[in-house]
């Protein structure tokens, strides 16, 4: 078993060195530009991916934008299990992201679709949705990077053949990016007086 850890440390390690930082700084402008501007930020995914963007929508509604007086507009859509279900079953799996964001997406807002495949339909789906109704669109994505890949504005691409991995490396680009946009917008580094608590000690 030990070598079967080793073996995916090391693949962790090269894909991690293989990372166009160039377009994870850039999805760092597009995420900082929809905060300025007050534009909304919509996230999705399945699966693992699901679990990612409402890591990320999360990081944003709180950590990122705690002590900021313009904070990021950030919503998952697959938080709404009742929504995704009553469109999936009345309507088709393939639509449980474009369906929604017809009913709040604005022009010039910011939506980020994750696909480790990145040929999800449902997500290819919402992100051609997006493009049409004049959002900016980003797709995570790994193995050749898929559909999403070719679609969206700007392609966050994971180099590797791993769906764990992929995933793993998704969730460490976001922390990659929340931290440097902390540094550089937040008035005060931190992120509330109980979570500074809790690492202090005082709370478990």
């Amino acid at each position: 078993m030990k070598t079967i850890f080793s073996e995916y440390i090391d693949r962790l390690k090269k894909t991690l060195d293989r990372l166009d930082q160039k377009a994870i700084a850039r999805l760092g402008e597009m995420l900082e530009k929809a905060r300025l501007s007050g534009n909304g930020i919509f996230i999705f995914g399945n699966g693992g991916s699901g679990a990612n963007a409402s890591h990320i929508a999360g990081d944003f509604v709180k950590g990122a934008s705690f002590g900021l007086d313009q904070r990021y507009r950030f919503t998952c859509l697959n938080d709404n299990a009742s929504g995704l279900m009553a469109t999936a079953n009345d309507i088709g799996w393939d639509f449980i992201f474009s369906e929604p964001l017809k009913g709040f997406l604005r022009s010039g807002d910011l939506v980020i679709g994750i696909s480790g495949s990145g040929n999800s339909a449902n997500v290819v789906n919402g992100i051609e949705t997006a493009k049409a109704m004049g959002a900016f669109t980003v797709a995570f994505s790994g193995y050749s990077g898929g559909k999403i890949a070719k679609l969206a504005d700007l392609s966050i691409h994971v180099p590797v053949e791993d769906m764990e991995i992929s995933e793993d490396v998704h969730l460490i680009i976001a922390h990659m990016v929340k931290q440097a946009l902390m540094r550089t917008s937040k008035p005060v580094l931190g992120m509330g007086s109980k979570y500074d608590e809790r690492l202090g000690g005082g709370v478990s």
